[in-house]
């Protein structure tokens, strides 16, 4: 077939992205963590509004990869189930709490266990799925917990429990 018949921009109007994956089951998060996953559903779709006003509109990747995320976030939100973590008492650790544990050269950290979406490592907020989470959940004031890691085990004793937003 001759070159002259092939249309080379076939497909550039409408690239196609792989979709994020969804986990599946339900997406349980604290009510920051709803609210924040509106607002960045909010910001990317004001986002797409932007892209799609755009006087140049060659470059379609932008606006698919928007649309991208916008679904992925939509189906976060449709998932979602909200723990209240002023509804937990603070005589064990919890989803949504935060819990202050000293290693066993005495230096404190303080964790809150919170959503997938929510968890962010340098913040101190980890996923319930998460090994650390695992080892803290029904753990009690006073209590040493195992925490299995990749660098061997550390054993960790529970110091206080609280509300994330409250002092500790």
């Amino acid at each position: 077939m001759s070159r002259a018949f092939v249309n080379e921009d076939a497909g550039l109007d409408r690239p196609d992205l792989p979709e994020l994956p969804v986990p599946p089951g339900p997406n349980i998060m604290t009510p920051r963590g709803l609210a924040a996953l509106r607002d960045r559903l909010a910001r990317r779709t004001t986002e797409l509004v932007a892209l799609r006003a755009r006087h140049d509109r060659l470059d379609k990747l932008p606006e698919a990869a928007a649309e991208r995320d916008i679904r992925w976030l939509e189906a976060r939100l449709k998932a979602a189930v909200v723990i209240d973590p002023a509804a937990h008492d603070l005589t064990e650790v919890a989803f949504g709490l935060a819990v202050t544990v000293a290693d066993e050269h005495g230096r404190e950290t303080t964790y809150e266990i919170v959503g997938e979406d929510e968890a962010d490592a340098p913040s101190g907020r980890i996923a319930p799925t998460s090994p650390l989470a695992r080892a803290l959940i029904g753990a009690r004031i006073g209590d040493v917990v195992t925490w299995r890691r990749p660098a061997g085990t550390m054993q960790l004793e529970i110091l206080r429990i609280a509300h994330a937003d409250s002092p500790a």
